[in-house]
């Protein structure tokens, strides 16, 4: 079974996997792992911070052969929506 057919998709998934990248840019230099450039695509980013939380053990790694950019952007929409506060607009039903 494909886990893409298993993985709920959230209400607001798009705007948190923006949130994600933004607050996982702050987590990437504060850490001291690096930064991005302007230059630098969404889906670039969305796989360096996907890695570094796998790395720092912040989220359970994908398994082998679904590690795709539309599941790490599952992943990391996940991660934030457990990092914001619970009256956040984007974790809104």
């Amino acid at each position: 079974m494909l886990l893409e057919s298993v993985m709920k998709k959230l209400k607001h998934e798009a705007e948190l996997v923006k949130e994600a990248i933004r607050i996982g840019g702050v987590y990437m230099t504060t850490r001291g792992a690096g930064k991005f450039e302007a230059t630098d695509s969404a889906g670039d980013k969305v796989k360096a911070i996907y890695r570094l939380l796998v790395l720092d053990k912040l989220i359970q790694p994908l398994a082998k052969g679904e590690d795709n950019e539309p599941n790490m952007k599952h992943k990391l929409a996940l991660w934030i929506s457990r990092q914001l506060p619970k009256d956040h607009p984007l974790l809104e039903e």
